[in-house]
C-alpha cells in the first residue's frame, strides 16, 4: 500500500506542497482516489510553474516560499519524507532543526525505499559522531523501509512532554 491510499484509509489529511506532478502529485493522487483529504499550499508563482494540483480538496495560495513551509508545518502533526530533491532536503532540514531546538515536538519520518536516503542516515550519525550535534538528535527522526511502517513510526516517536494531539494530518 503507498502512503496516499495509507493515509486515506486511516483517515488522515496530506498536507504537502499542492503540485499535481512528480512524485507528490501522485501521493495525493492517491489519497484523493481512496477517498481522503488532500490539503496542497503553493506559492502563487509556482501555481502555473508546477501545474497546480486541479482537485485537492484544499488549496491555499501563499506569496513565498516561506509562507508556503511555515503553513504547511502549521497544519501539519508529522513529517513524511519520501525522495526528493533539494527543496526535500532544504524542508526536511529545516523541520529537523527546529525539533532540536524544541521549537516542536512533531515526530519526522523518512521512508527509505530501496536505500536512496541511506547517505542521509550516515550524514546525520556523522555529524553525531564529529561531535556537532548531541546523540539523541537522532531520536527526532525515523528512517523506515516500508510504508506500513511509517505511522507506527510515527506514533512510537519521543514526544515533548503534554503533547496529545490526536494524529490526523501528515
Amino acid at each position: 500500500m503507498g502512503l496516499g491510499r495509507l493515509l486515506a484509509t486511516e483517515g488522515i489529511t496530506l498536507v504537502y506542497g499542492g503540485g499535481g506532478v512528480g512524485l507528490m502529485g501522485l501521493v495525493a493522487n492517491a489519497a484523493l482516489d481512496s477517498g481522503g483529504k488532500a490539503v496542497g499550499i503553493i506559492p502563487n508563482f509556482l501555481l502555473q510553474r508546477e501545474a497546480g494540483h486541479p482537485a485537492l480538496t484544499e488549496t491555499v495560495v501563499v506569496e513565498t516560499m516561506h509562507e508556503r513551509k511555515l503553513k504547511m508545518f502549521e497544519r501539519s502533526d508529522a513529517f513524511a519524507v519520501l525522495p526528493g530533491g533539494l527543496g526535500t532536503l532544504e524542508e526536511f532540514f529545516e523541520v529537523l532543526s527546529w525539533r532540536t531546538l524544541g521549537l516542536h515536538s512533531k515526530p519526522i519520518v523518512i521512508i527509505d525505499q530501496g536505500g536512496y536516503w541511506r547517505p542521509l542516515e550516515g550524514l546525520l550519525k556523522n555529524v553525531v559522531a564529529g561531535g556537532f550535534a548531541e546523540p539523541s538528535h537522532l531520536d527526532h527522526v525515523a528512517f523506515v523501509t516500508d510504508f506500513k511502517d511509517v505511522l507506527p513510526a510515527i506514533r512510537a516517536m519521543p514526544r515533548s512532554a503534554g503533547f496529545e494531539k490526536r494524529l490526523d494530518r501528515v
